[in-house]
């Protein structure tokens, strides 16, 4: 699911040249149950079943023990903050990100004592598993890296990247069924361009996603 996803279009592409390495570790792999289990039914009775502490704790510490430089260790889960784009650009200042990708009905609270050093939520929802969010991570991430998009000004002045939506897009034709470009967009005058780029923006936030916007912009 994971190699599928990282193998493809801009973030594939940035991961074969080595822009960045990504590498999916089997918890599986450091179990040391004789049937290869990694989870359990939880104290206290309920459904389903909950990761133990061995093999993801085993898991965990093996991957740190080679890496250099700083390691952050995240847990994808429902009860983790809200992720969004800051919060993108502060993981991307650490030399190496493990993610934990939770399953079943999630993982023995002893691991994240003892190993987690926060938890991340993609969304207010339930998902099966963390795979999903780890992709979100990684790709919100790495596509901030050096070299990965042809300029910075690909990340830099979309959506989100300063708090608020991205000004409305154009492209030929010029007119289309009887809707036409902003003729300021067709003046050449660079300052009046930026000029209505902001504004819009401003405009498109607070009417799309008031909860963006802060007490410079209202």
């Amino acid at each position: 699911m994971l190699e599928s996803y990282f193998g493809t279009s801009i973030i594939g592409r940035a991961r074969r040249k080595g822009l960045f390495t990504l590498n999916v570790t089997d918890i599986r792999a450091y179990t040391l149950d004789r049937q290869g289990r990694v989870d359990d039914a939880p104290y206290g009775g309920g459904f389903g079943l909950v990761m133990t502490c061995q093999p993801v704790v085993d898991c965990i510490r093996a991957v740190k023990a080679g890496l250099t430089g700083t390691v952050r260790t995240v847990y994808l889960s429902p009860q983790g903050a809200l992720y969004d784009q800051s919060k993108a650009r502060e993981l991307l200042g650490y030399d190496n990100l493990i993610l934990l990708c939770g399953h079943y009905e999630g993982i023995d609270e002893r691991i994240i004592e003892l190993e987690i050093d926060e938890e991340i939520s993609v969304g207010n929802y339930v998902l099966t598993g963390g795979e999903i969010g780890a992709e979100i991570i990684v790709d919100s991430t790495a596509r901030m890296i050096d070299g990965v998009l042809s300029d910075p000004e690909c990340y830099l002045g979309e959506s989100l990247s300063d708090g608020l939506l991205e000004y409305p897009q154009y492209t030929r034709p010029r007119v289309f069924e009887g809707k036409e470009v902003p003729e300021v967009l067709l003046s050449g005058n660079h300052a009046a361009i930026k000029q209505w780029q902001y504004e819009q923006s401003v405009e498109r936030t607070r009417r799309k996603r008031p909860d963006l916007i802060g007490d410079e912009n209202k």
